[in-house]
């Protein structure tokens, strides 16, 4: 070694001696769980109950690490390639390179280029600490000495594994990609532990060169591989066209896995939920007036465990959120609605969501917020969406007017046609499939969901004592009873499925509220909401499917092999559509329409939602049973048995729930005057006698008794228009009916398809002359008829 070298280490050494006392902070290293507790991905990992993986998030915008990879983990060819590339005797020094630094000084002095003397321990000891990263014109001596210092230090205080790891995940290689899970997955969409030769090779030549250019990112990649290989077998050609295709990839999506929705709000509540100094506390649960207010579905959910600390586990990585989904449930419902969207096509539906909760706990099980690539609105959540419920609230509204002994399960209500008048016209409730059923039950009314019966029960109930009913199940109703008015029977308002799962499990629970929760094993804070024996009665007319026999037949989709108890809905025009049930053990929540709020056509509670549930409720209990709930104290079951409507029973005797003190033996019509017509006659009901009566109108000369002359008439928006009709009715015998000139019907009845716009209704008499006339408006959408080709009805 001749002079000049020798004084170039000799400088280097006088360094040294002379800023030992200005680099004390670098004896300070943390140790290396301390640098891999602190890593911060620039994702966060959202896992199911059991730890398994289900969504991956990015939540850092300003630069992309993936997760943290283990050595064991990370692919022979890539370290291989790392080691001979940057540190060739890494296994050999202890931080410094003395041969590396003595070639770089030798070459300095004669301007030779050289590959540099910096280790891999020197770079980590870098990344680790910005004291000593180099700044625009480089690094100063203070710098370098501070930097070979901490090299030292590292050597001495870590096995050579630990540092190998540590400068994999924490070293930059492209733009905004740090460590080696954000390269592989970006670059070649694959873990790191799949790399190649040639894949090894090029994430190598970035280390050196960043922000190089393809073609000297392929010249140092070929370099590298003659390096692994002996140069005689290396072939680069075409390397550099892969590594132009790598270059250009982004095949690390922002977010992946079956639970989007879920992990944005997970975030959202870590995001205004901060916890206590120095604790990771998920905090009480929120009263329920905050979630009545404004409908926050935030209010409702208890924080969950995150970051590796509130759970009391220590070995999560950072940014670890642990949820309370089951995977394997999740994965499966997100299947079932992509399938069941998928059969639907051609009937204008892209979007759905389902929610599932454990009846006892309230944790969320499974949360499927839209059907993905499906939906043109993917990003709304449909299970915090508010949508109008349809018939789904009739169960707590029956309950309500059970509870305050208004009527009984076996009462009789009139299904038959009725005007109420409202601010905006009259309201003229109809059924699904356009028929008045005449005098039912109230089980039957609830188990076949029928339109008319509800409304009526609604007016004993009263519109604002079913809103304050509604909200103390969890509806955080935006507006007053009075705003929605009768046609809150039917479902007016808007809710969310989050809420209303949750209300269809206070049922589940005897009439008992708690919040749902996305905190694993909380402890639920109950409350009464409904009367328990009223809860259970309108439960155990949802489980009968004699009930709903009358409008869904007894081999609906909605049977289950075991205990179920479900209520179908359909919103105004058929733009959204609902099962809503529960078994002994879970709640399942399921709606389908379109996140744009645009009608479906011929979309039906059994052809939309319900199979989804069915094969839901069917997953959960492969191996699980679901038995019936226990009746609470304070019921009563009674034989009953129903009068005669032209010599036939009304309904079949049977045996029926009571509030004690409500039973009867016969429910019956007690007629005023022969020749009464069911569909003028005002049913009037008495728990305490069990009669009720009606009065009958007398024979006239032909008229036309319903609708009055200058009726408003507004179709009903929970029913497909296809299935609504108009009821005329008259006296006389002989008669004619004309709609606009033209004939359309004979006899004292008559029904019609509406179809918006003036009209003018004119009755015949057995002359052929005009005896009555009305006129009268239809508001709403209409039906144009089918087209040349025979195609279904069109909305319009």
């Amino acid at each position: 070694m001749n002079r000049k070298s020798k004084s170039v280490l000799s400088s280097i050494a006088l360094a040294l001696l002379l800023t030992g006392g200005a680099i004390s902070p670098a004896w300070a290293v943390a140790s290396f769980d301390e640098v891999k507790r602190d890593y911060r991905p620039s994702e966060t990992l959202i896992l199911d109950r059991s730890g398994e993986l289900i969504q991956r998030l990015r939540t850092d915008k300003t630069v992309r690490r993936g997760q943290w990879v283990a050595l064991p983990d990370v692919s022979p060819a890539l370290r291989t390639a790392l080691v001979l590339s940057e540190d060739k005797r890494f296994y050999e020094h202890s931080g410094v390179d003395w041969r590396a630094v003595s070639a770089a000084a030798w070459g300095n002095l004669w301007n030779t280029r050289t590959r540099g003397a910096s280790t891999i321990s020197m770079q980590l000891a870098g990344l680790m600490d910005e004291d000593w990263r180099a700044g625009a014109g480089g690094r100063s001596i203070v710098q370098k000495v501070g930097q070979t210092v901490s090299a030292q230090v590292l050597e001495a205080r870590w096995r050579k594994d630990q540092i190998l790891e540590a400068y994999l995940n924490l070293v930059p290689f492209r733009g905004e990609m740090v460590g080696i899970d954000a390269l592989s997955r970006t670059l070649f969409d694959k873990a790191a532990h799949g790399l190649d030769e040639r894949e090894a090779a090029i994430a190598a030549a970035l280390v050196r060169a960043p922000n190089a250019k393809v073609a000297q990112v392929s010249q140092r990649a070929c370099g590298v591989l003659k390096v692994m290989q002996a140069p005689a077998k290396v072939d680069c050609e075409g390397l550099d066209l892969f590594a132009a295709a790598a270059l250009q990839r982004k095949a690390f999506d922002a977010s992946e896995g079956v639970a989007p929705h879920l992990a944005r709000r997970l975030l959202a509540l870590r995001a205004s939920s901060p916890a206590p100094k120095g604790k990771e506390s998920l905090g009480a649960e929120p009263a329920i007036s905050k979630g009545e207010r404004g409908g926050n579905e935030s209010a409702l959910l208890p924080l969950p465990p995150g970051d590796g600390k509130a759970d009391g586990s220590s070995n999560l990585p950072s940014r670890t959120l642990t949820s309370t989904l089951r995977a394997p449930l999740q994965r499966f419902a997100v299947q079932t609605l992509t399938q069941q969207l998928r059969e639907l096509h051609g009937r204008h539906v892209e979007d759905g969501a389902i929610v599932v909760l454990d009846n006892a706990t309230g944790e969320v099980l499974a949360w499927v917020g839209s059907s993905g690539e499906l939906s043109g609105a993917a990003e709304v959540d449909g299970v915090t969406a508010l949508r109008q419920p349809g018939s789904t609230l009739k169960p707590f509204l029956y309950a309500q007017a059970i509870a305050e002994r208004r009527i009984t399960a076996a009462s009789l209500l009139e299904d038959s046609s009725s005007q109420i008048q409202t601010a905006g016209g009259l309201y003229i409730p109809q059924n699904y499939d356009h028929q008045f059923k005449g005098l039912v039950s109230a089980r039957t009314a609830l188990g076949a969901s029928l339109n008319v019966p509800a409304v009526r029960t609604l007016v004993m109930v009263s519109p604002d004592a079913f809103h304050k009913q509604l909200k103390a199940v969890g509806l955080p109703l935006r507006e007053s009873g009075d705003y929605y008015g009768y046609s809150l029977a039917l479902g007016s308002s808007e809710v969310s499925l989050l809420s209303l799962a949750n209300a269809y499990r206070t049922l589940a629970n005897g009439g008992r509220y708690s919040a749902p929760s996305l905190a694993k094993n909380p402890k639920p804070v109950f409350r009464p909401a409904l009367d328990a024996r009223a809860a259970f009665i309108a439960t155990d007319i949802m489980s009968d499917t004699m009930a709903r026999a009358r409008t869904f037949g007894t081999d609906s989709i909605l049977a289950t092999r075991f205990w179920t108890a479900v209520k179908t809905g359909t919103s105004k025009d058929m733009r959204d559509n609902w099962a809503m049930g529960f078994s002994q053990r879970y709640t399942v929540g399921v709606w389908v329409g379109n996140a744009s709020g645009a009608p479906m056509w011929d979309v039906s509670g059994t052809s939309g939602a319900a199979p989804i549930w069915t094969a839901l409720m069917n997953y959960l209990h492969k191996t699980e049973r679901s038995r019936a709930p226990t009746p609470p104290a304070g019921l009563v079951q009674s034989q009953t048995r129903f009068g005669n409507q032209g010599g036939t029973p009304l309904e079949a005797a049977r045996s029926e729930w009571f509030l004690k003190g409500t039973e009867q033996a016969v429910f019956a019509i007690n007629s005023g005057a022969s020749g009464a017509r069911p569909e003028r006659a005002t049913a009037r009901n008495s728990t305490q006698k069990g009669i009720q009566k009606t009065v009958a109108e007398p024979d006239a000369v032909p008229r036309i008794t319903a609708p009055a002359s200058g009726t408003i008439i507004a179709l009903d928006p929970d029913i497909p228009p296809t299935h609504q009709r108009i009821s005329f009715s008259a006296e006389g015998r002989g008669t004619r009916w004309l709609m606009d000139g033209k004939e359309f019907a004979r006899g004292s009845r008559a029904q019609w398809l509406p179809w918006p716009g003036r009209h003018v209704v004119q009755l015949l008499d057995a002359n052929g002359k005009v005896a009555d006339e009305i006129k009268f408006e239809v508001r709403g959408a209409g039906v144009r008829e089918a087209s040349a080709r025979g195609g279904a009805p069109a909305v319009r």
